[in-house]
């Protein structure tokens, strides 16, 4: 049976995706197409894990003026929703998908400000839900009001209830996570190849430097740490190995939430107790299966399967 999973999204957002014919400062576009999306690292994680066949707890701060595409969203998926609503609006983002050139421009508003007796019931909605073992997933940035160190107490108290924490967030916010002081880090973390370059100290040119700082981190105390290069695929390292997934081809319709999808599939492994290998070919799986479409979907799992199996997973050696 799958362990208990449960994500955790402090500044969730509805994700609009414009698509432009090409993306040209200063003009005026006539648009494809818009589309508007629940959205949040961590929603994106669930969303994706649904469609897996696992169903997360998801909590964290809806505003209540505009809940309802989160509500609906939740519902579609078979989610439990065990969010905290806040006076005001979640935030929008904008997403200006380039059809020319395949980029996408990402405009991310300020988030809700969140009260100490938000962030508090939040907590206690966690205390509720967790249990020893229970995979945590805590993704995205902070609203603007709470300080950087906010996911690094977040991380710690978790794991003094005996979760499992997966971190997906950035700057300010993952460097306190995992700064030398830290006495409880997470059980594992998805930066990209610029994060590890900033926790390195140095530019990581080659697959023995990226694997070597990745390990770095392990014997820091994270158990895996899974680097995430974009079309060059994704590295996965643990105390006793390190291994590269690289992307099978697929036709990429959007790139908007390929990490949250990563992350997804890398929970989904853990939540199977499964070896690194298949943890590797799941999050690339995941990754190359949502290039596909626009939202937190997942085609079916035969599809994904099919990817996973095509994934190409080699051992680097240090």
């Amino acid at each position: 049976m799958n362990t208990p999973v449960v994500t955790v999204t402090l500044n969730p957002a509805i994700d609009r995706t414009v698509t432009v014919d090409r993306l040209t400062l200063g003009a005026v576009h006539r648009a494809r197409s818009s589309l508007s999306n629940a959205g949040g690292k961590g929603v994106n994680v669930a969303g994706c894990l649904a469609d897996w066949g696992i169903r997360p707890i998801v909590t964290g701060v809806l505003g209540r003026d505009n809940a309802a595409p989160f509500e609906a969203f939740f519902a579609a998926k078979g989610l439990d929703d065990r969010f905290v609503r806040a006076p005001g609006e979640t935030r929008t983002n904008i997403k200006i998908a380039d059809l020319s050139t395949g980029d996408t421009t990402d405009l991310n508003l300020p988030g809700l400000p969140v009260s100490t007796a938000i962030y508090d019931a939040v907590w206690e909605t966690l205390v509720a839900a967790v249990r020893r073992n229970t995979l945590v997933v805590v993704a995205g940035s902070l609203p603007e009001n709470l300080p950087d160190v906010t996911l690094a107490v977040l991380v710690a108290d978790l794991v003094r209830l005996g979760a499992r924490v997966v971190l997906d967030t950035s700057g300010e916010p993952l460097a306190r996570a995992l700064a030398p002081e830290a006495r409880h880090l997470p059980h594992a973390i998805k930066p990209n190849r610029s994060e590890l370059e900033g926790f390195a100290g140095r530019r990581l040119g080659s697959e023995a430097e990226i694997v070597e700082a990745a390990r770095a981190l392990v014997l820091r105390g994270i158990p895996l740490v899974a680097v995430s290069c974009g079309a060059d695929g994704a590295y996965f390292v643990n105390a006793d190995e390190a291994l590269v997934a690289r992307l099978p081809p697929v036709a990429a319709l959007s790139t908007v939430g390929a990490g949250d999808a990563m992350v997804a599939g890398l929970v989904a492994g853990l939540a199977a107790d499964a070896p690194l290998a298949d943890v590797a070919r799941l999050g690339v799986a995941f990754a190359a299966a949502k290039l596909a479409g626009v939202g937190p979907n997942l085609p079916s799992e035969e599809t994904v399967r099919n990817l996973a199996t095509a994934v190409g997973l080699r051992s680097v050696d240090v």
